[in-house]
């Protein structure tokens, strides 16, 4: 199948894009609902990391404590990397099934850690929806309710705009309004219909 891995920043409008994408009937398979079903109640993830963070990563009901724990390990880069050595190879093993299950004539892994995690080498091209950082931030607050220095500390968690924009195949600038996006996701529709009819006649 080829695949298309979709990403930016924070506020960069990923969503946006992918949304227009499943319109035109793409299998769209997005990292972080991945990364949900990795931890819900009774997996062997959520498990691991309530016996190293204590119960007070859990919600009443059960599931994770988002909000906390995003809190933990972003003051602690040691605990960070703890999490993700335990989560990337279960999330990857979950987006893995789903892009293989994928029936449309190419498929679309949105993810806003793609190249900061192994999930680049599951994709053929890298789209990066780029905004300016201004724009990060002010669709981020507006959307999150979040404090612009939180937005700003996942940016910096994030690599970093000149780099994402250096790793990238093709590239829509959304820093004008949502109308602009539809011609550009259809231009590359089509160019990836013929890749990915390329890429089956190998």
């Amino acid at each position: 199948m080829f695949t298309v891995g979709l990403t930016g920043g924070i506020g960069s409008g990923k969503s946006a894009v992918a949304q227009l994408f499943r319109e035109r009937g793409i299998t769209v398979v997005d990292a972080d609902q991945a990364a949900r079903e990795a931890v819900l109640p009774g997996s062997p993830a959520l498990a691991e990391i309530c016996a190293h963070f204590g119960a007070a990563v859990l919600n009443d009901d059960g599931s994770m404590n988002r909000a906390w724990l995003r809190d933990a390990v972003f003051a602690d880069p040691e605990q960070r990397q703890w999490l993700e050595a335990l989560l990337h190879p279960a999330i990857a093993v979950l987006i893995d099934e789903a892009l293989n299950s994928a029936t449309s004539p190419y498929a679309i892994l949105e993810s806003p850690l793609l190249l900061e995690t192994s999930q680049h080498a599951l994709v053929d091209r890298v789209l990066v929806v780029d905004v300016s950082e201004a724009t990060q931030v002010a669709r981020a607050v507006r959307r999150d309710g979040s404090d612009e220095a939180q937005i700003r500390a996942i940016m910096d968690a994030q690599i970093s705009r000149h780099v994402r924009l250096g790793r990238a195949d093709d590239i829509i600038d959304n820093d004008g309004p949502l109308t602009a996006l539809e011609p550009a996701v259809a231009a590359l529709h089509q160019r990836y219909l013929a890749l990915a009819a390329q890429h089956a006649g190998q």
